[in-house]
């Protein structure tokens, strides 16, 4: 368990391969949640923060940008 969050830490800091390691991230958390009592509301927040990171994807000067090029949406008013 603990190999897996070290290793889902590591993808998220390098920005590589973002959507999944968020997914992961939250996962895990959800998990310690459900099996641990201690710490309930640092879990929830870390598992809120996984699944952001799925939706808002990688950042700028990630690697999955380098690789994959940067998604960029512009809301515009009419």
């Amino acid at each position: 368990m603990y190999f897996a969050t070290i290793g889902v830490g590591i993808l998220l800091l390098a920005g590589l391969w973002t959507p999944v390691a968020g997914a992961l991230q939250a996962i895990i958390e959800v998990w310690i949640f459900f099996s641990r009592g201690d710490g309930a509301n640092l879990h929830l927040l870390l598992a809120a923060l996984g699944v952001s990171l799925v939706m808002l994807g990688p950042g700028a000067w990630s690697v999955d940008a380098r690789l994959f090029g940067r998604k960029r949406i512009d809301i515009r008013a009419r």
